[in-house]
């Protein structure tokens, strides 16, 4: 059964992905945010959906040349920032689990739309689990989403598209496959690795340990002192 530790602490695994405005935490704004959640029968729930700006708020050209998100879709699809809120913090209640693909940049802009237009307390004693520190102590660089979908041979199955949807999907069969081939996920839980050259990236997450990881890992993170 796949992710068989994981079920054995947590009921339910939320992974989740965003695309944003930019890489401003106070400035820029969430404009898709997108989760799969997985129970131990299998995939429960996919959520997608786009997000209204601040007033005055556009989607930066480079942005929707990456996304493919105009600032038409906006106005057309987005939903406001408080229901978005709600339905996260339904979706991570109980005793969860909750991942991502660089889960330091994800798990940083959640914060702020909790803080501006919800609860962040909604986040307070998740655990936390961050597929790219896996996979930093898996491959070599290059680590973006692309390199590992390809590493795994899932080119043709998952697609890295910079749409959230698209990316959170890839980000499961990522899991499955790293999983498949060292059964340590668990060891991750709440251990993030940061670039030792740069340093963490804005504010640390209180319950999260984070240990400098370089490119060429000798050993797995969680055994590092």
């Amino acid at each position: 059964m796949a992710f068989e530790k994981l079920f054995d602490r947590y009921d339910r695994l939320v992974l989740l992905d965003t695309e944003t405005t930019g890489l401003d935490l106070r400035r820029d704004e969430i404009i898709e945010f997108s989760a799969v959640v997985l129970e131990r029968q299998g995939m429960v729930q996919q959520y997608d959906e786009l997000i209204t700006l601040s007033p005055g708020g556009a989607v930066p050209p480079k942005i929707q040349e990456l996304t493919g998100i105009t600032d038409m879709d906006i106005r057309e699809r987005g939903i406001p920032k408080t229901r978005v809120c709600r339905d996260i913090a339904q979706m991570i209640q109980g005793n969860v689990l909750i991942l991502a693909y660089n889960a330091h940049f994800d798990l940083s802009f959640l914060f702020y739309l909790l803080l501006r237009d919800g609860d962040p307390a909604i986040l307070k004693g998740k655990d936390k689990l961050d597929l790219l520190t896996v996979y930093k102590d898996r491959r070599r660089y290059p680590h973006r989403l692309c390199n590992a979908i390809e590493a795994y041979g899932l080119s043709g199955q998952v697609v890295n598209s910079h749409r959230a949807i698209d990316d959170v999907i890839a980000t499961v069969a990522v899991m499955e496959a790293m999983e498949k081939e060292r059964d340590d996920l668990l060891s991750y839980v709440n251990l993030f690795g940061y670039n030792p050259k740069y340093g963490v990236e804005g504010k640390p997450i209180g319950s999260v340990t984070y240990k400098a990881q370089g490119f060429d890992p000798k050993v797995p993170l969680y055994l590092v002192p």
